[in-house]
């Protein structure tokens, strides 16, 4: 009898190795190996005669890039326009798309919201493997959602749920979870790499053969990072991250890889009793702003995706107690500002060493680009000042080590979208500075942080 085979994995990256070790060599993680039993091969499968041994199918054609059809691939409308912003446009035949997110995100709120209003006009089957169907069922009566239509499936079974797939022949397949999927073939419990891995590649390849729109539900880890092994980011069209804390009632929804539209693009949920609903502005919800203008308070445009959104930016300055000041960021690396507070010593004469630093970036939003610099000193120079800044300012720009002011990309857009908000100031980059600006918005273009500081 022939003896199985097996490797172990490492669930972090999804690296193979022939026997276990304490470490793993492609993502330097200490006891991630797991031990995965190997489906053994076919019998009969010798190499037919040949110096390759390749015995598969030769009739395949080899196709010239230039006659490749062009003709752009029809999407299919959400329902929700800020799904269909983050995915590109809408969703694509016979893509794979995640969506991740912490419990209790709304990941299977948005897509049951999603399947029941598409139920109406389309073929969909909505496969539940955490819940019942009634459990399912009482979420839709208390979103108050259209029932009619949707085909319900409770099975963890990757061979049952593609046989009655077959037999439904659905447009749209909805997986909520891919961690609680498992395969017949596969010998280790739902939710270890292998079982993810192997159902995930079924799933999709299924999709892809049928032109189905393939939507999975996957968990996170405790650090926000999708659960299972990584591979499985590569193997989906699309990777979307549904961020959100308890206590609050937005919702953001961000691309982290789409294979079909612009990657990090966000869109924005409110999380209310008839489940979520999407936001047309996001700037107005970010900029709820008190009356009286407090230090330490600025407004910054920020571009995510495909258009700007203009969030406010809160710093905090005070003496520090202990030997080794604190620099506490929320929304914003930890590490850049400590080395923009560096530069603020060098370039711009204020000393914030002995100094506790709070940042918080209002609103939730995680900001991932360097325009939001300028903006995060000057908040800093306001609050260790202790001199509030003008309420119809608005601040963007990229600050280098030598104290340059560096320009940010789509910098007329930006400043279009302070006007349009009522914004009479704008301090930006000269590079970024229109030649015409917005009628009734003074814009003062600076090269260096010593301009910017004169310029408040």
């Amino acid at each position: 009898m022939a003896k199985a085979k097996s490797a172990f994995v490492c669930t972090e990256c999804g690296a193979e190795y022939r026997k276990w070790q304490g470490q793993c060599s492609s993502c330097q993680e200490w006891n991630t190996l797991s031990e995965v039993h190997l489906a053994s091969a076919r019998p009969g499968g010798g190499a037919a005669p040949g110096r390759s041994g390749y015995t598969g199918d030769l009739s395949r054609e080899v196709i010239d890039l230039g006659n490749v059809d062009l003709s752009e691939v029809p999407r299919m409308s959400s329902t929700f326009a800020e799904f269909d912003r983050v995915l590109g446009g809408g969703l694509v035949p016979g893509s794979a798309v995640l969506l991740g997110g912490n419990p209790g995100a709304g990941k299977s709120t948005l897509l049951l919201q999603t399947a029941c209003k598409l139920a109406q006009q389309r073929r969909i089957l909505y496969v539940t493997g955490e819940e019942s169907l009634s459990q399912v069922a009482m979420r839709a009566h208390r979103l108050q959602l259209p029932t009619n239509g949707l085909k319900m499936l409770a099975e963890t079974s990757v061979e049952t749920i593609l046989a009655v797939s077959e037999r439904e022949k659905p447009e749209i397949l909805v997986i909520d979870s891919i961690q609680t999927m498992h395969l017949e073939d596969i010998s280790s419990a739902p939710g270890g790499v292998a079982q993810v891995r192997e159902s995930a590649a079924a799933l999709t390849r299924f999709a892809k053969k049928t032109n189905t729109v393939l939507l999975l539900v996957g968990h996170v880890t405790k650090d926000g990072s999708l659960a299972g092994p990584k591979v499985l980011e590569h193997m989906i069209d699309a990777s979307l991250l549904l961020e959100g804390g308890a206590d609050s009632r937005f919702r953001t929804l961000r691309g982290q890889k789409n294979r079909f539209g612009a990657v990090n693009e966000l869109g924005v949920f409110a999380m209310l009793e008839q489940g979520l609903k999407e936001v047309k502005n996001p700037s107005a919800i970010f900029l709820s702003r008190q009356e009286e203008q407090a230090p330490g308070s600025l407004v910054m445009v920020v571009w995510e995706g495909t258009r700007p959104i203009l969030v406010e930016v809160q710093a905090l300055v005070d003496e520090s107690a202990l030997g080794n000041p604190r620099r506490v960021a929320v929304g914003v690396d930890q590490n850049r500002l400590a080395m923009l507070l560096a530069v603020l010593n060098r370039h711009g004469g204020l000393f914030t060493g002995d100094q506790d630093v709070f940042l918080n970036v209002v609103g939730g939003v995680k900001v991932l680009e360097t325009s939001a610099d300028l903006a995060v000193l000057l908040a800093v120079v306001s609050s260790l000042q202790n001199r509030a800044l003008p309420k119809e300012l608005v601040v963007f720009g990229e600050v280098g080590l030598s104290g340059e002011i560096r320009p940010v990309p789509s910098g007329q857009e930006r400043i279009a979208e302070a006007a349009k908000h009522g914004f009479l100031r704008a301090i930006v980059p000269r590079a970024n500075a229109p030649k015409q600006p917005p009628k009734g918005m003074e814009v003062i273009a600076v090269d260096k942080l010593s301009d910017a500081l004169d310029a408040l």
